[in-house]
């Protein structure tokens, strides 16, 4: 199979089992593989045994591998395999936080296997790794770089392995709020949200819902802006982004002085929503953990949000100018207005869904 008959998503899965179908490594005999940041593909389908366990914290990711009837999950803290699959990501202290806990989950002279692709960060990987469990082999394929750490032993940098562990814990952003790096806008309050946040009515009321919710940025306004809400669902596809927008949360439930109800949800959007809201924010994610521009994910947003309003209720989103959702929502509302266009973002209030 030759890179172009890839999907960009699948080229570093696929060569990522290079060195083992070509024989410089080998699959463990007690069949025990740790996969993290797994993605679904067919040779993963094709080489997973019962006792691999693939953790994936982007819930449509995780739901494509649990359909292929793989094992989706967490190993214990303490659990350790003989081969641990790594797919880094290309943000890099992310990357170091999940180069770390592989090298923790490895068993005493296992191996931890990575690939990325060359336009993704590979050569700083593959010396991150080298960096913090000794030397590495590599090879190059279908555009990607693959890189393995020798049996891992005594020459792991225990003090770098918990510095880049401390990656991953929520830390404050320059904003002020609590967030982590791999996050979309981690380190900073994203333009286009706060787009959207000026522009909220201070009458919104009673149950809104934020989808997308990222670290929590948006609900976090709602609650300070709008007195009359009484409760905020938040939505979120990355497990990552929980643990922040619960502080998140919290931290602006003690500053408006109500005791709105919040609550967090690990859920993707596209699905569909569990319940019905007065109100729905949101600043979908125009491409999916990827560069290229993908609509379909915003349209999914507003047909997510058509179905969950109740009659009376609105939704306000915010989107990159160039993005055309008008058409999308006319076919879901009665009333589409351009509240503002600046900066390359437009907010739009829609009201009066169709039925």
């Amino acid at each position: 199979m030759n890179a172009a008959a890839l999907s960009s998503a699948h080229v570093a899965l696929e060569a990522l089992f290079v060195p083992i179908a070509t024989g410089q490594l080998r699959l463990p005999p007690d069949g025990r593989v740790l996969f993290l940041h797994a993605r679904d593909g067919f040779r993963l389908r094709e080489m997973a045994q019962p006792g691999w366990i693939c953790a994936q914290s982007f819930k449509p990711f995780a739901a494509e591998l649990e359909r292929s009837g793989l094992r989706v999950g967490d190993p214990a803290v303490d659990e350790h395999f003989p081969l641990v699959l790594v797919l880094p990501p290309r943000q890099r202290d992310e990357a170091r936080a999940l180069f770390a806990r592989a090298v923790r989950h490895a068993a005493p002279g296992g191996i931890v296997l990575a690939c990325m692709a060359n336009a993704g960060g590979a050569r700083s990987g593959e010396a991150d790794l080298a960096q913090l469990a000794g030397p590495v082999a590599q090879l190059s394929k279908h555009k990607c770089r693959v890189f393995w750490s020798a049996p891992l032993g005594e020459r792991v940098n225990h003090t770098l392995l918990e510095a880049w562990a401390a990656f991953d814990q929520p830390r404050q952003n320059a904003a002020g709020y609590w967030s982590r790096p791999g996050l979309f806008a981690w380190d900073r309050v994203d333009v286009a949200s706060a787009l959207l946040a000026a522009h909220l009515p201070a009458g919104l009321r009673g149950r809104v819902a934020d989808l997308g919710a990222g670290y929590g940025y948006l609900s976090a306004q709602v609650l300070a802006r709008c007195p009359q809400v009484e409760a905020i669902d938040l939505y979120e596809a990355e497990a990552r982004a929980l643990e922040p927008a619960r502080m998140n949360m919290e931290a602006a439930r003690q500053q408006s002085g109500v005791a709105e109800r919040t609550e967090v949800h690990w859920h993707d959007v596209a699905a569909g929503l569990p319940a019905r809201y007065d109100a729905i924010v949101s600043n979908p994610p125009f491409h999916q953990q990827g560069r290229e521009d993908l609509p379909e994910l915003g349209r999914a947003f507003i047909a997510a949000a058509a179905s969950a309003l109740l009659p009376h209720g609105s939704f306000w989103m915010v989107a990159n100018r160039h993005l055309p959702y008008e058409a999308t929502l006319a076919g879901r509302f009665a009333e589409v207005r351009t509240v503002v266009a600046q900066e390359g973002f437009k907010v739009i209030e829609a009201r009066g869904v169709r039925a």
